[in-house]
């Protein structure tokens, strides 16, 4: 028996010496050490050794058992430390290589020409105001003193939900809202997204608005020419000249529309401007008796204008940009130089 016990011990260390990963060694240790492993199954028999020499046998069992344990114990933390020594290796930081640049976000070229335009008129004294997206007939139609037979409720011109229900095509209803729950002085600016069927170079189907709205006692044309004046100084430098045409919109009369002195060519004449050396940036006017009705203003106690602008058209002609498209592309080369 005890011949066989050096048997067993010679076969297990050659396959120690064999074995080279983590698993064959857990293997080992079960096959031998384990509790139905080859050497607890001989412990099993010593009942069948001669009892003289049962001392001798457990003791040579045990020896074996604390010899073969030690080795697997070894190999195992050899395994152990060569892995972590990759690791280190894999994952160590060469301090003596330059960083890495990290790319910073900035904000879109419609987001920075919102907030100055935002930024020049609270010099003005207005609060900047926002409404819902999805708007009621009566707030984006009706109440600005556009009727249901009116052209600009066609539905190539409008997106409809239901009967009653629009998507805004104008940021017009949030001075209605407004106006509704606050008494005169009013002064707001009110941007926001807006929608209508138009896909081309110079409209996309959603696209950006800011509008503004001043009301109170003895407001005139002369006030709406000179923040319009201020506004156009600022935005884009005091050498710029501005003229009012008139025109015609629903909810403001008389009713104007602006345009400023070309930024490409300064008034000579270029193919930006069609040669004419001016360039439409906005429409405006004095607010319709009719809207201020329909809020439960006097028309006779208070008057006031209202104005309205496109971003992206502002955004163009700032930043010299000859495709609305660019501005919904995400091209990263594009928006990077804002």
């Amino acid at each position: 028996m005890i011949e066989d016990l050096d048997d067993l011990q010679k076969k297990a260390e050659d396959e120690i010496g064999a074995a080279g990963t983590e698993s064959e060694f857990l293997a080992i240790r079960t096959r031998y050490l384990g509790r139905k492993g080859l050497l607890t199954g001989v412990l099993r028999n010593v009942g069948q050794v001669e009892p003289e020499k049962r001392p001798l046998f457990g003791k040579r069992c045990n020896e074996i058992k604390e010899a073969l344990s030690e080795k697997i114990e070894k190999a195992l933390e050899r395994i152990a430390d060569l892995e972590k020594e990759e690791i280190f290796l894999r994952d160590r930081i060469d301090v003596t290589l330059p960083g890495r640049k990290i790319k910073y976000g900035r904000s879109h070229p419609i987001s920075q020409v919102c907030r100055e335009i935002c930024h020049i008129f609270a010099g003005f004294g207005f609060a900047v105001v926002e409404g819902p997206e999805v708007e009621l007939d009566y707030y984006n139609f009706e109440a600005l003193n556009i009727p249901k037979n009116h052209p600009a409720r066609d539905m190539q011109d409008t997106f409809y939900i239901e009967d009653n229900i629009v998507l805004r095509t104008h940021t017009s209803p949030v001075q209605i809202r407004t106006m509704e729950k606050q008494r005169p002085p009013v002064r707001i600016l009110s941007p926001g997204r807006v929608y209508r069927p138009d896909s081309d170079i110079s409209h996309t189907p959603m696209f950006h608005q800011i509008e503004g709205l001043l009301v109170d006692r003895g407001i005139t044309f002369g006030d709406l020419k000179g923040v319009l004046t201020s506004f156009v100084s600022q935005m884009f430098g005091a050498d710029i000249s501005l003229r009012f045409r008139p025109s015609f919109f629903p909810f403001t009369e008389p009713s104007a529309e602006v345009d400023m002195q070309c930024v490409m060519c300064r008034g000579e004449g270029c193919r930006v401007c069609s040669h004419s050396g001016w360039l439409e940036i906005l429409g405006s006017g004095m607010v319709d008796p009719e809207v201020f009705k329909n809020v439960g203003y006097d028309p006779e106690e208070f008057t006031g204008f209202a104005f309205g602008l496109g971003l992206e058209r502002i955004a163009m002609l700032k930043y010299g940009i000859s495709d609305i498209r660019l501005f919904f592309e995400n091209n990263m080369r594009f928006l990077e130089q804002f």
